[in-house]
């Protein structure tokens, strides 16, 4: 199959482009890509898939990142609807899976409401990446029988609206996404709501790229160390027994160590 047979002029393909390795991308992913004839992206696309993009096609940056929106998403949409209407073969490029915390239903509703085929092609979410480079199963038999997935993303001076109680289960893996700026209100409240604070915690930070981090601390030091560590990248969080399994040898691409509660650091 050639490119162009995956998506025809006035077509639009929501695409996830992963965590952001370009090895990580899906083969149909990058067909899309190489296909398009404009490419709408996301600031958290990392920059080895951006290369991927073919010089024939137009790049528009609708990044979104902690309050520093280059467009807000009916502009967004309007774009989309505009590039369709026009013919052109339209992918809206975002990070990690269409479908996990991307907007993806505003997008699809304003493309339909004017006829616009619009399909997803789905990407790896940033928590698998992240349990894959800690050497860690989400689940695990026993000890976690069930993931849960947040977004710790709110409007800004508004607590997270989140089901604590429910969130609170010692026997599940929470991965909390874009969770540094929350990490006092997380630790806080889980902790209120009966989760121990000495529960494993992992902090990953640029998952999958080179310069990817991670840490491990437990429930309670999670504000400490995540203010510490964390600066201003993309940042996801998973708190959970299942954390503690983690073997962690260090790879060659990433730095990992763990804070002893005490200020002390290794790894």
């Amino acid at each position: 199959m050639q490119p162009n047979d995956l998506i025809a002029p006035g077509d639009v393909w929501l695409v996830g482009a992963g965590p952001g390795d370009p090895d990580l991308l899906t083969r149909k992913a990058e067909r899309l890509i190489r296909a398009a004839d404009i490419i709408f992206y996301d600031a958290l696309v990392g920059p080895g898939i951006l290369d991927l993009i073919p010089d024939h096609a137009e790049r528009v940056s609708v990044g979104k990142r902690s309050g520093r929106h280059s467009k807000d998403q009916q502009t967004i949409d309007e774009m989309l609807v505009e590039a369709a209407l026009a013919g052109k073969r339209v992918v809206r490029l975002k990070g990690g899976d269409p479908a996990m915390f991307a907007r993806s239903t505003e997008e699809m509703t304003a493309l339909g409401a004017v006829g616009v085929r619009v399909r997803i092609c789905p990407g790896i979410t940033a928590a698998s990446a992240v349990a894959a480079s800690a050497g860690i199963s989400l689940s695990l038999r026993g000890i976690a029988r069930r993931v849960q997935f947040v977004t710790a993303h709110s409007r800004r001076g508004q607590a997270l609206d989140l089901d604590w109680d429910a969130l609170a289960d010692p026997a599940c893996t929470l991965a909390v996404y874009m969770g540094r700026e929350a990490a006092p209100e997380l630790s806080r409240a889980l902790i209120a709501a009966g989760l121990p604070g000495a529960t494993p915690a992992l902090i990953t930070c640029d998952a999958s790229l080179p310069q990817e981090q991670q840490l491990r601390t437990r429930l309670d030091l999670l504000p400490l160390v995540t203010q510490a560590f964390a600066d201003d990248r993309p940042t996801l969080i998973l708190i959970g027994e299942a954390v503690a399994q983690a073997d962690m040898p260090p790879p060659v691409d990433a730095v990992r160590c763990v804070y002893d509660g005490e200020g002390g650091w290794s790894g």
